[in-house]
């Protein structure tokens, strides 16, 4: 599960993680919040308490596996890749993207090319178009995408655009996002 968000962003996230309950326990729920170096170790305090569950910045070259909450740290972008056959992390220090680093595209296109048709994402409230070229790549993939509507959206510019831009398959309001995504998501259901 990957999600994307930006303004208005710490505040949905935590409304999302804080519902999706003991399912985090059947995938790896990636985020990426556009926010600086320092506020990203915060913001996952926040999320794991909401969740109940773990949740910090991710570490360059950790393997990625089920029940795992990781953010990217501010100031880097966040990708994933696969190295001896299992999904990893990659940090780096390239310039901004969409004007944003850490930016939303380069983990939701480098996550299509590791999990296919398997990757769901997820575009939250934010500013912008950061999101759009990945969510691409997914549904090229035959992931899916769904974004936040936009009366729930602090800003409707990153979910608006991926929602005219055709790519997704569902746009919910914020409190319909966790049980789509429990629906939509393989493993045992409890």
């Amino acid at each position: 599960l990957l999600i994307g968000a930006s303004t208005g962003g710490p505040h949905a996230l935590a409304t999302l993680v804080g519902t999706l309950g003991g399912a985090v326990d059947r995938f790896a729920v990636l985020i990426t919040q556009h926010m600086p170096a320092t506020f990203t170790s915060i913001l996952a305090e926040h999320l794991a308490r909401a969740s109940g569950r773990p949740a910090r910045e991710a570490r360059d070259g950790e393997v990625v596996s089920p029940g795992m909450i990781l953010i990217a740290p501010g100031g880097r972008h966040m990708r994933v890749a696969r190295r001896d056959n299992r999904p990893v992390i990659v940090l780096d220090d390239s310039p901004p993207i969409n004007y944003c680093k850490p930016a939303i595209d380069p983990l939701f296109s480098s996550a299509a090319n590791v999990w296919g048709g398997s990757t769901l994402a997820v575009v939250l409230t934010g500013m912008g178009v950061d999101g759009t070229r990945g969510a691409a790549d997914i549904v090229a993939r035959r992931g899916s995408v769904i974004a936040q509507d936009e009366t729930t959206s602090v800003v409707w510019g990153m979910p608006g655009s991926v929602a005219h831009a055709g790519l997704c398959s569902a746009v919910l309001p914020i409190d319909l996002i966790a049980p789509t995504i429990i629906r939509l998501l393989p493993g045992e259901r409890k």
